[in-house]
């Protein structure tokens, strides 16, 4: 377990988020603060998570005093489009349709605010689908109800459990959070 110099926040509302740096072994409170986390369209799809992630800081940079704030954002891009969050369960299904059978990117941002400045990286995952049934579908989104996940899923989900035949790259930038680069990204803020 690191002992940052600093107090950690994690500006994130996510479980998953908040369960992985927990099992990382990091202390850490929770403040998350309103951003507006639209982009433009004519931004990169491969920018677009690490954008969000830095507007999230952004709103720690006036007061962030002797902290450390870290943010990311995750996208799903299926041929060159990013799946937002679904409105709907319709949407839900619609793109769980959309990614049966099928290869996509999964793109986590991360920006790292800190005294001496903000830090930020991207880390991307492939992932390939099995080809999904109508049933399955149906019973993930009553049952699992992924209406606060990128692309309509979670991996760590039932239809991440018996739908996902290949991943290239960290199953935790899947969940949301690359943990080995986190790590890596603040053990330079160790007490000596």
């Amino acid at each position: 377990m690191l002992t940052l110099r600093y107090p950690l926040i994690l500006a994130s509302g996510s479980p998953r988020r908040k369960q992985l740096m927990t099992d990382a072994g990091f202390q850490f409170s929770i403040e998350i603060r309103p951003t507006n986390e639209t982009f433009s369209d004519t931004m990169p799809v491969d920018d677009v998570a690490e954008y969000l992630a830095c507007q999230k800081a952004e709103q720690f940079q006036s007061d962030l005093g002797e902290r450390i704030v870290l943010c990311a954002d995750t996208v799903v891009i299926l041929e060159n489009q990013i799946l937002n969050k679904p409105q709907n369960e319709e949407d839900a299904r619609r793109m769980l349709r959309s990614l049966s059978g099928r290869t996509h990117r999964v793109r986590t941002g991360v920006a790292i605010l800190t005294p001496a400045g903000l830090h930020s990286f991207t880390d991307e995952t492939t992932v390939r689908f099995a080809t999904l049934t109508e049933d399955e579908i149906s019973y993930y989104i009553r049952e699992c109800k992924p209406f606060d996940k990128a692309g309509s899923y979670g991996a760590q989900d039932f239809i991440g459990l018996v739908g996902i035949e290949h991943l290239d790259g960290s199953f935790y930038t899947v969940m949301g959070l690359p943990t080995h680069r986190v790590y890596q990204a603040l053990k330079q803020f160790v007490n000596d």
